[in-house]
């Protein structure tokens, strides 16, 4: 007999499939090029909204969304090496996969916020390294992204192997928030995820809010005007 526990709060959910949309339309935007590369950078900005959230909400979200709650330790991943590892959530390898795209993710859209292209596009912060750090920022933002699908295709592939081979759906639980487990297992004990209430909330999206405005360069002071042209001569 099973039970039904919350394991995904609505916030999480939201911010997965978020930045699964959002790293897809930067894939597309950065490949077409052209006029779409200033969408592009606004894609960008989402992205570090979003990576800041999580980041916050790793610390004062619900049960399972805590990194305290996940965070991979050796014991633990030699528990789950052999077998013996219980718990709900992300498991001690899935857990180095979430922090590994994080960190991708993250330094991935950082970059970009120093790039150019050398034809119309600065990023938004652009005027704070020059122009030989942009190249370089920029060749590693392009580096990087490439590293960047590799993870994505890896993690698609092991949420695979986990369904098929060994039968347990990671995906559903990340679209209803819900997981049946035994009853009486270790995941029944452990009981649905509590806590990351409204104020909780409120809080991680001011702070990612303030992370997107950061970022846009909208606090940089204006560039000085060119300067006037000179008179036509009057011959």
């Amino acid at each position: 007999m099973s039970i039904r526990i919350k394991v995904w709060d609505l916030p999480t959910r939201v911010f997965h499939w978020s930045l699964f949309l959002l790293v897809a339309a930067a894939f597309i935007t950065g490949e077409v090029g052209g006029n779409a590369i200033e969408w592009h950078g606004k894609i960008g900005l989402a992205i570090i909204g979003l990576i800041v959230f999580r980041l916050v909400w790793g610390f004062i979200g619900s049960t399972y969304a805590r990194f305290g709650q996940f965070f991979p330790s050796a014991a633990s991943i030699a528990a789950y090496r052999k077998g013996t590892w219980q718990g709900v959530g992300h498991n001690p390898v899935g857990a180095l996969a979430v922090f590994a795209l994080l960190a991708l993710v993250l330094v991935q859209a950082a970059t970009g916020l120093f790039a150019n292209d050398d034809i119309a596009f600065q990023g938004p912060l652009f005027d704070l390294v020059g122009k030989q750090a942009s190249d370089a920022l920029g060749e590693l933002h392009e580096g990087l992204f490439q590293l960047l699908l590799a993870t994505v295709a890896l993690h698609v592939g092991v949420i695979m192997f986990y369904k098929h081979v060994k039968k347990n759906n990671l995906v559903r639980p990340m679209i209803t928030g819900y997981k049946e487990v035994p009853e009486g297992s270790a995941e029944a004990r452990a009981g649905s995820a509590k806590g990351g209430g409204i104020v909780a909330f409120i809080v991680a999206v001011i702070v990612a809010a303030a992370a997107v405005y950061g970022a846009s360069g909208a606090w940089l002071p204006a560039p000085p005007p060119p300067p006037p042209s000179a008179p036509a001569p009057s011959w």
